[in-house]
């Protein structure tokens, strides 16, 4: 039997279609199995003469033989039919492996280009009570991103107060790196009791 799909990659239904064939297979061999049962329970290794060297009466020696010769055949398909399967799984899970490291890395790289690990600014004071204090943000945090702010585009503080201005009351995403390691700030700039929008 061919290789499935021939030069195209192995797909679940090749796989599919082998196990059908394996199937059909293993009944062609039941059912030659049972013909032997019927045929006085005579397996694949009794003899087929009499004590006399006759061939022997009680049986029918030529559908005998046929069942043994077909049997012998249909292990052989079954056993290369197997070793496709078992080549076409593999060549299946290898390319679903493939694919995920290769989804993996280029969410790693998206990732990379979306959000440059370069630190624009640092925090210097949090007001106790503050937005700022009540988001987490802490002292020496370096400010990675700052909502749509980040390392490419910041040219000086007056672009972060754009920002606080126009999200007031809504949620910014701040990334900040602390002690090595990067931290993402849930931060809603909103009126408090002290000055600004943040503290």
């Amino acid at each position: 039997m061919a290789e499935p799909g021939g030069g195209r990659p192995v797909t679940v239904s090749d796989v599919q279609q082998l196990v059908r064939r394996k199937d059909e297979i293993e009944a062609q061999i039941k059912a030659c199995y049972e013909l032997l049962e019927g045929q006085k329970g005579v397996g694949m290794h009794e003899p087929l003469v009499d004590a006399e060297g006759f061939p022997r009466a009680d049986i029918d020696v030529y559908q005998v033989r046929t069942a043994r010769h077909n049997i012998i055949c249909l292990q052989n398909d079954h056993k290369a039919l197997m070793k496709q399967v078992e080549e076409a799984l593999h060549k299946l899970h290898a390319r679903e492996k493939e694919k995920h490291a290769k989804d993996e890395a280029e969410a790693v790289a998206e990732a990379m280009r979306q959000s440059p690990a370069q630190p624009f600014a640092q925090v210097n004071a949090v007001s106790p009570g503050s937005p700022a204090s009540l988001s987490g943000l802490q002292v020496d945090d370096e400010i990675v991103e700052f909502g749509s702010v980040n390392a490419n585009n910041f040219q000086n503080l007056q672009n972060i107060a754009m920002v606080v201005q126009h999200s007031e009351g809504r949620p910014l995403s701040v990334t900040v790196i602390r002690g090595g390691r990067r931290v993402h700030v849930g931060l809603t700039p909103k009126r408090w009791a002290g000055k600004g929008l943040l503290g």
